[in-house]
């Protein structure tokens, strides 16, 4: 891109995280993007800039995106919620809340395994019916009756599209309320943010389409990227024959927008992410106690190749950690040890460090290599620890 527009306002003291916003559409080949970092709850970055379409219709400051994985964080949101309400415990057994999913090698599920990915049911066996993630009474019954592919809680494997359920079905059973509105009326809109888990047909019109990623030919493969291609019974192979097509579209299609996929297709922008992650980077805010978010940023899980991603991987309850596999030439998402949050494909995140009080979030349309960050989103991040 010869030159872009950037709007919005970035404090001083960040000029670094405003020069490297600028020279990822420069240098890096960003198409459209959205960037808020707070500070005490208080917006010290906020900017927007490119294009929502390769039509050339210009970035808006409400403009949404699909986020993906991104999702995932206001998913587990919604259930730390309700561990602040004592409606269950990260050590309760899922078969009190959700008594079909314990059979198959699962019976001894708990709640903080179905966060951390340790449940044991990444993908499934068998295909699912046509546009069935859209449905989520099949998707439930499908991962009830799915057998264990691991002890549970003995080792993770990344949930990338189950997580939305073996974590939305307790929320759903235990608040009563579907997903997508649960975190509408518990966080959404008491936060006043743009953010949705199904989102409503009338704001169509404000979402920037996506741009999918292509390997260049020739080029390495990653151990995902090789077992998706190479080894199509893999758990990564698997995953991306249920998730690929959506994925690559962005789930563009009326009824995948309106569906409730609460690991991958929340609806929002950086003020949205960064807005969702603010109260946790300050004492959890309205939202939950201190001591829930001290439980939410600690690591749960970590393990030197995980079972999907089949890279090293931690992560809390729910929330990724800093992942830093440099070393081994692999993805990685690089964060403090303090700051937990999650990344979407292709280059989205949000988290919150509570020991800088900052919360941060980053949007895109034009999505980048793998299901962690590349160098537009950590050249952000680092800028903003340099500042």
């Amino acid at each position: 891109m010869a030159e872009v527009t950037i709007n919005g306002h970035c404090d001083k003291q960040f000029a670094r995280v405003s020069e490297e916003f600028e020279a990822n559409f420069l240098d890096r080949g960003e198409l459209g993007a959205s960037l808020v970092i707070t500070i005490e709850g208080e917006k010290v970055v906020d900017l927007w800039g490119g294009v929502k379409s390769e039509n050339g219709a210009e970035w808006q400051e409400n403009t949404l995106c699909v986020v993906f994985s991104s999702t995932k964080g206001a998913t587990a949101l919604c259930a730390h919620i309700l561990i602040d309400q004592e409606a269950f415990q990260p050590e309760t057994l899922v078969s009190d809340i959700w008594p079909e999913f314990a059979q198959g090698g699962k019976e001894n599920a708990t709640v903080a395994m179905m966060l951390d990915h340790s449940a044991a049911v990444p993908v499934f066996r068998e295909p699912l019916r046509l546009q069935g993630i859209l449905d989520w009474d099949y998707m439930v019954e499908r991962l009830a009756a799915e057998e264990a592919f691991w002890k549970p809680g003995t080792r993770n494997g990344y949930h990338g599209l189950n997580f939305g359920w073996t974590v939305g079905e307790l929320v759903r059973r235990r608040s009563g309320k579907s997903l997508g509105q649960f975190f509408q009326t518990e966080i959404a809109e008491p936060l006043g943010i743009d953010f949705w888990i199904g989102l409503p047909a009338a704001l169509d019109d404000r979402v920037a389409a996506i741009k999918p990623y292509r390997h260049p030919a020739g080029a390495p493969l990653s151990p995902f990227l090789d077992a998706v291609i190479n080894q199509k019974g893999s758990i990564a192979g698997l995953f991306m024959r249920d998730a690929g097509r959506q994925l690559a579209g962005g789930f563009a299609d009326r009824d995948e927008r309106a569906a409730e996929i609460g690991a991958a297709n929340g609806f929002t922008n950086a003020r949205g992410l960064a807005g969702m992650y603010s109260p946790l980077a300050n004492d959890g805010g309205k939202l939950v106690s201190a001591k829930t978010v001290q439980n939410m940023g600690r690591t749960s899980m970590a393990t030197h190749e995980d079972a999907t991603l089949m890279i090293p991987t931690r992560f809390a309850l729910g929330f990724m950690k800093s992942m830093d596999n440099r070393a081994l030439g692999l993805e990685s998402a690089i964060l403090s040890e303090d700051a937990f949050g999650h990344v979407g494909a292709g280059g989205s995140i949000g988290f919150a460090d509570p020991a800088r009080r900052m919360s941060f979030g980053y949007v895109m349309n034009k999505l980048g290599p793998g299901l962690l960050l590349n160098p537009r989103g950590q050249s952000l991040i680092d800028a903003a620890y340099l500042c």
